[in-house]
């Protein structure tokens, strides 16, 4: 028999009466759908992710709704969702997994997503403690809403305890999927501050989670921090536009303003199209190329004449740097060696600046791509290395219903492609549509530098998309910009 968590504050935070918990999800969801702000009506696509908070639906019930009201159009798409919650009565060590198969509430229960439960519990950093699932509300009030607004749907339950934003995010890379698969995030904000300084604080995380800034928003800010935090770094790796939905506090709706708990629901909305978000990418990055693209290749190029010299790993000033290229961004840099492959490392997301994003890949293609021996000084003073320098737009999911699907999808001299699933995963950037210029070819081959059979299917396997535009130069010695 499987084990089923029984809900654990039913009768507090929510009516036990199922009826009446009915009745009350359907008030909340209405009152949101026909609020009148400008922000909780439903436009563009059904969101990809939400944080929504958990405190008792009288106090953040309408909240949490205005989030909700917008997976209208995607209710019947949605079949899995993928849960974080920060502890409130058992502290953890990194990310928690139940050992329940299901979890209930007075609406009936939901089945736990075994094999996706699966694709993570290999991770270190993952585990099953079911002693913090056991009585904690913060994932258990999301439920009534999702049973109220889905159709039949798994979820993915995880107590988030202290966890790196890394670990979070790694997570969710491996848990993304695509419109099947919802991202939720449950939090409330400040707690117990008095009314105006709790507006003041709500703000500023409210702005941070807004400009996808997991730097910005301070501990004290938000309970779910940690699942926050590894949610906008991957929302900004992959493009996504975070909008705030609903703002207010206890003081607002159920309780004295003396002493507040904060809560907000926003949502994360993928760019229009299953192509990549690459209007104007193409031409602001030439622009900025043709500005800055001998000092990048003159950078990655002393940033392994550096290393030669002395063993000292460059590191840029960033203060020092143009504006355009102190911003984050995402580059590949590559060495050949009389025009074959010496080496080749890059970042997939804008994560710290331009600068120091090509000085560290630089550093690694040169000396730390697994594939080849470093450098040798020898080599480098022979001159027959050349050096190319990539940015990257933002990597845009594609939706496909096979392999045939997606090989038709594919626009060969123009996509680079991510495919991954678990904890393997190969890319190919545009350049290699060169070599390889058939497009069922081209995803063999990749398929195989992940580590799969060429002919390896699985429904599970993801893939995304992203265009990119290099400056090239022949002499990793003195680069000049050449295009390429």
């Amino acid at each position: 028999m499987n084990a089923v968590r029984p809900p654990a504050v039913a009768g507090m935070f929510y009516p036990r009466d199922p009826k009446e918990l009915k009745a009350s999800v359907s008030y909340y969801l209405a009152e949101a759908a026909g609020s009148g702000q400008a922000d909780g009506q439903p436009d563009g696509p059904a969101p990809k992710a939400i944080i929504a908070p958990h405190a008792g639906y009288i106090y953040s019930g309408f909240t949490a709704a205005c989030a909700y009201t917008r997976l209208v159009p995607a209710a019947d798409e949605i079949k899995r969702v993928v849960m974080m919650g920060p502890c409130h009565r058992v502290a953890v060590n990194g990310i928690a997994l139940p050992e329940a198969d299901a979890f209930a509430t007075p609406l009936g229960a939901i089945s736990v997503d075994v094999d996706a439960v699966g694709k993570i519990s290999h991770l270190p950093f993952v585990q099953v403690f079911d002693a913090t699932h056991k009585d904690d509300h913060c994932l258990e009030v999301h439920l009534p809403f999702l049973q109220s607004l889905l159709g039949e749907f798994a979820i993915v339950p995880m107590i988030v305890g202290q966890a790196a934003t890394e670990q979070v995010a790694e997570v969710l890379e491996i848990l993304w999927g695509g419109p099947e698969t919802l991202i939720l995030v449950s939090s409330d904000l400040s707690h117990y501050l008095p009314y105006d300084k709790a507006k003041r604080t709500d703000s500023r995380a409210g702005t941070a989670i807004e400009a996808l800034d997991p730097l910005s928003l301070e501990d004290h800010q938000a309970c779910g921090r940690h699942s926050i935090k590894g949610l906008l770094t991957v929302a900004r790796q992959k493009g996504l536009a975070a909008r705030t939905v609903d703002m207010r506090n206890s003081g607002d709706t159920a309780g004295p303003r003396d002493r507040v708990v904060g809560y907000g629901s926003w949502i994360f909305q993928e760019p229009d199209g299953a192509g990549p978000a690459e209007d104007g990418f193409e031409d602001q990055t030439r622009g900025l190329l043709s500005r800055h693209g001998e000092s990048l290749l003159r950078l990655a190029g002393h940033t392994v004449k550096t290393y030669l010299a002395d063993g000292r790993q460059h590191t840029p000033n960033v203060a020092a740097a143009p504006a355009e290229l102190a911003r984050d961004g995402a580059s590949f840099v590559t060495v050949e060696k009389d025009g074959k492959l010496r080496g080749c490392i890059g970042s997939l997301g804008a994560a710290r600046p331009l600068v120091l994003d090509v000085a560290e890949n630089a550093f690694k293609a040169a000396f730390r791509d697994h594939r080849f021996p470093p450098l040798s000084r020898e080599e480098f003073v022979a001159g027959n290395l050349s050096l190319t320098v990539t940015v990257l737009g933002d990597l845009a999911p594609i939706a496909f219903s096979g392999e045939a699907d997606l090989v038709r999808q594919l626009r060969p001299g123009t996509d680079g492609l991510l495919i991954q699933e678990g904890d393997r995963r190969g890319v190919f950037l545009p350049v290699v549509w060169e070599s390889i210029p058939e497009p069922r070819a081209f995803l063999k081959r990749l398929k195989q530098k992940a580590g799969f059979a060429p002919d390896y299917w699985s429904e599970g396997l993801e893939a995304r998309r992203f265009i990119t535009v290099s400056v090239h130069s022949a002499d990793l010695r003195n680069p000049d910009a050449v295009w390429r």
